[in-house]
């Protein structure tokens, strides 16, 4: 008597969840980068304050932000740093970022960092999407309702911003279809 066992398929799931914001930063040529602001769940704050608030004061100094990019922040670059861009529907590779900070205040966390892209624009639309997502899926990340998107220095062109599911990318066995920031802009 042979007896056959099914064992149920464990999925992953998120365990940290962030709420995004990205200010979308121009300078004279065109698009000059995307700033990205993550404001963390209150257990992955929580987390990250033990490791790292060494002195307990409930901030973080100088030495401190340096240990939580280099501990807790670093490991991402080869995951892109969760941000996948495509300019005009070809893949840019997010290679480093810059200015990063991880601000801890009143036991919330936050992580703010530049991620240049130069795109230089030109009477036609120039097309980037920005999707923000971790491929293993042990990360969610959210828009907030409120100003998901901001601009910087976008007076000298026309620019078109929407926020969507996007329809190209999948994660999670194929189940779940990241948001995404969709930018047009152009000369004016």
């Amino acid at each position: 008597l042979a007896i056959t066992l099914k064992m149920p398929i464990a999925y992953a799931h998120p365990h940290v969840f962030i709420i995004q914001r990205l200010n979308v930063v121009f300078d004279q040529k065109g698009l000059a980068g995307i700033k990205v602001r993550w404001k963390f769940d209150d257990m992955f704050a929580s987390m990250i304050a033990e490791d790292h608030d060494i002195n307990r004061n409930g901030k973080f100094e100088a030495n401190e932000i340096q240990t939580v990019k280099e501990k807790a922040f670093a490991y991402i670059s080869e995951h892109s740093y969760f941000t996948f861009i495509k300019i005009d529907n070809r893949p840019f590779q997010v290679k480093f970022i810059r200015d990063f900070k991880a601000i801890l205040e009143n036991k919330k966390l936050v992580y703010e960092f530049l991620i240049p892209c130069h795109v230089t624009a030109t009477s036609h639309a120039k097309k980037v999407t920005v999707a923000s997502y971790d491929p293993s899926y042990y990360t969610a990340i959210f828009f907030p309702q409120k100003i998901p998107v901001s601009l910087t220095t976008a007076d000298g062109f026309d620019v078109k911003t929407a926020l969507k599911e996007d329809p190209d990318t999948t994660i999670y066995f194929d189940m779940i279809h990241p948001w995404a920031l969709f930018l047009e802009f152009r000369k004016k």
